[in-house]
């Protein structure tokens, strides 16, 4: 007789299969701050300016440095600056100073208290409207001086 005794006891069997788990995507959580909400673009904002104001920051350092060395090269670089060019530039560099200042406040109150947390979209919105608010009262006037030269 034959020997049936591994052989068989596993032929006889059906050969289980083991299925792969069922991967599901996974769910946004709701109101979590960086995926792709208010918050997200808030920080890829906050870090924008904040870069560009760094850059700015550099560069008015290097240019104030020149008054030390040499007047003649410090009012030739600030002679550069008087341009309508120029003028829009420092319509750029308010408006990502404010927005930056702004939203700075915005992370403080979020980070340090609990109703920040919470209402971080009306905080985001109440920034954004201060900000406008911000730019009316300086672009006109500042453009207006930009201009008249």
């Amino acid at each position: 007789m034959p020997d049936k005794s591994a052989g068989s006891a596993v032929a006889s069997q059906p050969e289980k299969k083991y299925p792969l788990p069922r991967l599901a995507k996974p769910k946004a959580l709701a109101g979590t701050v960086y995926r792709g909400n208010v918050g997200m673009w808030s920080w890829v904002l906050h870090r924008i300016t904040g870069v560009s104001i760094f850059f700015f920051l550099l560069v008015h350092i290097l240019d104030s440095t020149l008054l030390r060395v040499s007047p003649e090269a410090y009012n030739a670089v600030i002679g550069t600056y008087k341009n309508p060019l120029m003028g829009l530039g420092e319509v750029v560099l308010v408006a990502a100073i404010g927005l930056h200042a702004l939203n700075g406040l915005r992370v403080i109150l979020v980070d340090f208290w609990a109703w920040g947390t919470k209402h971080q979209k009306l905080l985001q919105w109440i920034g954004l409207v201060l900000w406008i608010i911000l730019l009316i009262g300086f672009v006109p006037r500042h453009l207006m001086n930009v201009f008249a030269e």
